[in-house]
């Protein structure tokens, strides 16, 4: 005989499964998608992301993101304003000439707070500030965030480019001019490019930020209407990679761990990616943001900040801080 559940017997069923659940509990929400675009291929910097993502801390907090490579701060923050990734991992200093442009981001953490711009030459040299630059040559790319700020800088040493040679060359082959020694220096940032140098030509660093220049380095960018319609989801991306970047203090070899298995075919230096993620940290704090959460943007930075971009040409005069930066999401 075939044995079918009478209406009255399915019902009774759906009842015990219900009474399973306990008193006021609700299914599990599904959990809030992301999409975050890095500023590059992997390094150092993106060590956070790359750890929450393969403890599943992202999943704790009930988030699927999306982790993006990039093509540069610069292409990152262009995809993120025409809507094509939630948020971005870049540069937070070039919010600066992106809404000069018209973009409508801002910056919604900012972890690297210090300004890490840097000139590399040979750690031997006696060159040591902007003024001993005279006669050398200089290798960076277009579209480097010391691009703008490379006359302001010179200036500061007293000196125009017609003192000494800038040379700009494709992204690709920048290391291979300044490791062959056919530049004297190289524009990069200190956590990207000192771990890099000290195999192929130990270096040391002069920092944009000893001859007056301020601009707040790797955080993360939103787009306006992305902050007001996923804001809840945002804040806890922030507060994931806050708990990443507290563990790394102490532990940045689980970061290197993190990203070999996450980028398994990046091919990546583990002492690179230590050195990288330990500079990173170096350059978290200011004065103005000493002893606040990960994250959380002060105001004097910023105006420092503006005044060099201002300085530089990159915004005009009569700007007004909180249009860059907002840190409703950092807690």
């Amino acid at each position: 005989m075939k044995k079918f559940l009478s209406a009255a017997a399915m019902a009774a069923v759906a009842l015990v499964g219900l009474a399973a659940w306990p008193a006021g509990a609700q299914p599990a929400a599904a959990p809030d998608k992301l999409s975050v675009r890095l500023d590059f291929s992997p390094w150092g910097v993106q060590a956070a992301m790359h750890l929450a993502k393969n403890r599943g801390w992202f999943r704790e907090a009930n988030l699927d993101v999306d982790i993006q490579d990039g093509r540069g701060s610069g292409n990152t923050i262009q995809l993120v304003n025409a809507g094509q990734a939630d948020v971005g991992q870049v540069q937070v200093g070039l919010v600066g000439s992106a809404r000069a442009q018209g973009a409508n981001i801002r910056a919604i953490a900012t972890f690297q707070r210090r300004t890490d711009l840097c000139i590399l030459v040979d750690r031997a040299s006696p060159v040591a500030r902007a003024a001993d630059l005279r006669g050398k040559t200089v290798v960076v790319f277009a579209a480097s965030p010391w691009a703008p700020f490379i006359d302001l800088y010179l200036r500061a040493g007293g000196l125009t480019r017609n003192d000494l040679k800038i040379d700009f060359v494709d992204p690709a082959a920048l290391w291979g001019t300044y490791t062959a020694k056919r530049a004297d220096g190289l524009m990069s940032t200190v956590g990207s490019a000192l771990p890099i140098a000290d195999r192929a030509r130990p270096s040391k660093c002069l920092l944009a930020a000893d001859e007056g220049i301020a601009f707040p380095s790797y955080g993360l960018v939103a787009r306006d209407d992305t902050i007001a319609a996923k804001g809840a989801a945002l804040r806890r991306l922030i507060q994931v990679q806050q708990r990443a970047w507290e563990h790394l203090r102490t532990n940045p070899d689980d970061g290197v761990r993190a990203m070999i298995a996450e980028r398994p075919d990046a091919r990546l230096d583990p002492e690179v990616l230590r050195g990288q993620i330990k500079l990173t940290i170096d350059y978290f704090d200011t004065p103005a943001s000493q002893g606040r959460p990960i994250g959380w943007q002060a105001r004097e930075d910023w105006e420092a900040a503006l005044k060099s971009m201002e300085a530089a040409g990159v915004v005009r005069a009569g700007w007004a801080v909180t249009d860059y930066f907002t840190n409703q999401l950092v807690e």
